[in-house]
């Protein structure tokens, strides 16, 4: 579950203490010939037709910056607590707003580089424009971690097998494909998997489709933590 929002208390709440992280964090991020940093909870920024996104979300978090060379090139620095619960989900959006069935395509690729330690997911997070329904593609993982809801079986789709999951947040459905294997770089056929759910599972109608993001679902980074993304493209027709 990869949320982008908070309620304006948590923020509150949580801005102090993510402000004296963040001072440290910086001296930690990557030095490179970045067009963009941030160390800000929610800082984002546009590149090249996607936003990018800190989203330093969940509660008990750390310190996290995040830098970029483009829109599809870009990573973080995480300092998170060995604890439960998310704490960010630093991520690249791209919006489509089209419908399933209006659709003939959307596939992505992707290319990162991961620590072997911490606990994370990398993952894709598809949204509808209502926010009803939530799809997570998890290519990797690393430490305890794992999906909302029941077992759902397993399916090869897109390009890859999956096992799947369904569940509910409290705000919305959510279904997660989890990569039977870990990988760092591939291309995703995205659109299969939508018409799936919708056609032969029926878990949704004939949504909206707003944002395809992908990013980094950190639990926990301890001492800090490089998350790279080499390269990240979208596209739909």
């Amino acid at each position: 579950m990869a949320s982008r929002t908070l309620s304006r208390v948590t923020k509150a709440l949580l801005a102090p203490a993510l402000a004296l992280g963040a001072t440290v964090g910086l001296a930690s991020a990557p030095a490179s010939a970045a067009v963009w940093n941030s160390c800000d909870q929610w800082g984002q920024t546009n590149l090249n037709g996607y936003t990018l996104y800190n989203n330093i979300w969940g509660s008990g978090a750390g310190s996290q910056c995040i830098w970029a060379n483009s829109g599809t090139n870009w990573g973080v620095w995480a300092n998170h607590p060995n604890t439960g619960g998310i704490k960010s989900y630093p991520n690249q959006t791209k919006a489509i707003n089209k419908s399933i069935t209006s659709l003939r395509s959307l596939s992505s690729s992707y290319n990162v580089s991961v620590p072997s330690s911490g606990a994370y997911n990398t993952s894709y997070d598809i949204w509808d424009t209502d926010h009803d329904y939530e799809i997570m593609l998890w290519v990797n993982k690393t430490g305890p971690v794992g999906p909302i809801g029941s077992s759902q079986g397993s399916v090869s789709l897109g390009g890859h097998s999956w096992n799947v999951f369904k569940g509910t947040n409290g705000a919305n459905e959510v279904f997660s494909f989890i990569r039977t294997s870990n990988s760092s770089s591939g291309t995703v056929n995205i659109l299969p998997i939508l018409k799936w759910i919708k056609d032969t599972k029926k878990w949704m109608g004939n949504e909206t489709i707003g944002d395809v993001q992908f990013g980094y679902e950190v639990t926990s980074s301890s001492g800090g933590l490089n998350f790279t993304t080499n390269n990240l493209t979208v596209s739909s027709s």
